[in-house]
């Protein structure tokens, strides 16, 4: 058997440089256009606010900052998105090797995440999902940092709430997971009373709130807008009451879907699924609320409101499944027989990027088919038969104008849907099809 205490380090550094490279080099070949998301996000980041139609602005900085330093090279978004998921794998690796003092058992909860679709095979895509993925990360590690000390740390809370309000202006569905931290302390202080009140917890409250308010100004000067739009892909408006049941099954019907392959993995691991649970126990209070606790209050808001939840909503609430399930079960892995774990680990890993490639390569009416890189070679030829200023303004909708944004070599800044307004503010224009664009 590889997998020794000797070698986990390796193996599992190993195993980040792998994934990173596979999932960058994979949808870069295979691939003649980045996914919609990528080209939203990039349409955002050249003409950089608070927030968006959509979002709030973390996918859009991140991918900015990435056109800044590469400029339209799609590897290099391919290459971010990859990045993000390989840091919240490192990050779950840290927390695993404080809670088990095991390296092997850490190294078995991350490999465990293979068995999440949401963590390979979507992962090419870099959009507000995979960009809460180290923060959600992050967040949980140092929650269980401020959890396990009797001393607070400014640090940590500091920490703490940093990263809780980057996740959160990632997607507000970050929220799930800062509720399940507010009430995990809730229980201990004044239910369980294991910790007493200290005002320092306030900590990262407080470090949340403030890196919060320039959103908040964008928002209250944008009439909600972005919340508005989450609302309105919950379906929550034409919701009726056999919603509020149907709703729900169907959420729980996918994600148990999701998660087979985690499951049989999972099953190959465990030789008996003999254990014992007790509240008593404090890391596994902690993982509890840390895993269960968003999925619980996702369900809830299902069943309460009726909306659908969409699948892909789930992205980061499983990053810490492998844990929870490798602490639960530990007196019943046997490290001397993991081959059938190994074997099913390396069938998925290989076979995940095999599948991505073939469903990318055989289906042709994707986005990822847009001839994006074409098009725009045309427009600037038909804006440089009559013009010899550059094209600095695009108009139309994110992924048409955002795909000339991204191709142009000029970087015309995306201004949003088009207008009369828009258009007699332009010097020179010509519209093509969806999209406008000139010169200020």
């Amino acid at each position: 058997m590889l997998l020794n205490k000797k070698n986990v380090d390796n193996l599992f550094y190993i195993f980040i440089i792998i994934h990173l490279i596979l999932w960058t080099l994979v949808p870069t070949f295979a691939n003649s256009n980045l996914p919609l998301d990528v080209i939203e996000a990039l349409a955002w980041g050249s003409n950089l606010d608070w927030g968006f139609n959509k979002h709030p602005p973390g996918s859009a900085f991140f991918s900015e900052i990435i056109y800044q330093l590469f400029g339209s090279q799609d590897w290099a978004y391919y290459l971010l998105s990859q990045l993000f998921v390989v840091t919240a794998f490192i990050v779950v690796f840290k927390f695993a090797e404080e809670l088990f003092k095991n390296k092997t058992l850490s190294l078995i909860s991350v490999l465990l995440l293979e068995g999440v679709y949401f963590y390979n095979f979507t992962t090419p895509e870099f959009n507000v999902n995979v960009c809460q993925l180290p923060f959600w990360a992050l967040c949980v590690l140092y929650t269980w940092k401020v959890f396990n000390k009797n001393k607070i740390n400014f640090k940590d809370t500091f920490l703490l709430g940093l990263f809780g309000a980057i996740g959160f202006l990632s997607k507000y569905l970050f929220i799930y997971l800062l509720l399940a931290i507010v009430l995990l302390f809730i229980y201990s202080i004044f239910v369980k009373k294991d910790k007493k009140f200290d005002f320092k917890y306030l900590i990262p409250l407080e470090v949340f709130i403030v890196l919060l308010i320039p959103h908040i100004i964008w928002l209250i000067n944008n009439d909600y807008i972005t919340i508005t739009y989450g609302l309105a892909r919950t379906g929550l408006e034409n919701s009726n009451l056999l919603d509020h049941i149907l709703s729900p099954l169907t959420f729980l019907g996918k994600q148990i879907g999701i998660l087979i392959p985690f499951f049989l993995m999972s099953f190959l691991l465990i030789k008996k699924f003999k254990f014992k649970m007790s509240l008593k126990d404090k890391k596994l209070l902690f993982l509890t609320f840390i895993n269960l606790t968003p999925i619980v209050l996702m369900l809830l808001t299902s069943v309460m409101t009726g909306s659908k939840i969409r699948t892909m909503w789930m992205t980061p609430f499983y990053l810490f499944a492998g844990v929870f399930i490798v602490y639960i079960f530990q007196a019943q892995i046997n490290l001397k027989k993991l081959n059938s774990f190994i074997i099913v680990f390396m069938t998925l890993f290989i076979f995940s990027p095999f599948a991505y490639s073939y469903v990318s390569i055989t289906k042709t009416d994707k986005r990822t088919d847009y001839l994006g890189k074409e098009i725009a070679i045309k427009t600037e030829y038909l804006w440089k038969q009559n013009h010899t200023s550059p094209i600095n303004v695009v108009l139309g909708d994110e992924w048409y104008a955002g795909n000339l944004s991204y191709h142009l070599n000029s970087r015309p800044v995306w201004e949003g849907l088009i207008t009369k307004d828009k258009l007699d503010s332009l010097s020179k224009f010509i519209c093509i099809d969806n999209v406008c664009v000139g010169n200020r």
